[in-house]
């Protein structure tokens, strides 16, 4: 059983089309890049994915089950806005996340904000955006899920925190788990990728093996993604 399946999926919104005949399956142990211009459809595969929409028709299957209270314990989700209340401090945060989510690992948590020197009693509006960041992926990262799903998580921040991120999800998701990465900053990502979707206007355009594109085109992923974007 495939651990995410889409099955002609459409979305519109006012009859307008975003998403269109989408047909996908996510298999277990990748790291699945997602990627796209921006408005090219990402962000709404994500939130159907996450039941925050409804499809207009199709269907989705996360481990052959449609997405609801269930799917909620499998998949960690990152969106692309802060969602933190930034009144909170960081202890207070993952005292949250600990009772809201059963699979949440507070000691690995606080394992891996001990690496980044953070005072476990600062308020989190008193954070660099930087920091944020990185301390958002360590809550999901400290999930032990088995579908992360993390929307843009390299806009905006500095090139040495990208790397910090990248190298945090490479060494922390679960064990047969999956990853999906979505983002429109290939050159950055591209190094821990196993798979590639492409996705323009709606559609999946491309999906492939990262090192099988890179062999056949003999170029590097973001120079395919430009030559197909015309970037």
């Amino acid at each position: 059983m495939e651990l995410l399946e889409c099955k002609n999926l459409c979305k519109e919104f006012d009859k307008t089309p975003i998403l269109q005949d989408i047909n996908l399956k996510i298999p277990r142990g990748k790291i699945i890049g997602l990627l796209g211009k921006n408005g090219a459809g990402k962000s709404t595969l994500i939130k159907l994915i996450n039941d925050l929409l409804t499809p207009t028709s199709g269907e989705i299957l996360i481990n052959g089950e449609k997405p609801g209270v269930h799917s909620k314990e499998i998949i960690a989700y990152l969106p692309e806005r802060t969602y933190l209340d930034k009144e909170m401090t960081i202890k207070q945060v993952i005292k949250y996340f600990e009772e809201f989510y059963n699979n949440f690992d507070a000691g690995k948590a606080l394992k891996l904000l001990d690496d980044l020197d953070l005072d476990l009693n600062k308020k989190i509006s008193k954070m660099s955006k930087g920091m944020q960041e990185k301390l958002q992926l360590v809550l999901v990262m400290s999930r032990n899920a088995e579908l992360y799903i993390l929307d843009e998580p390299l806009g905006g921040v500095d090139p040495a925190t990208r790397d910090y991120i990248l190298d945090t999800i490479l060494s922390n998701f679960s064990e047969g788990a999956s990853v999906i990465i979505s983002t429109h900053l290939i050159s950055d990502v591209e190094r821990i990728l196993d798979e590639i979707i492409f996705v323009d206007q709606g559609k999946i355009v491309l999906t492939s093996s990262a090192d099988e594109l890179r062999k056949n085109e003999n170029a590097s992923i973001d120079e395919v993604f430009r030559r197909y974007f015309k970037c």
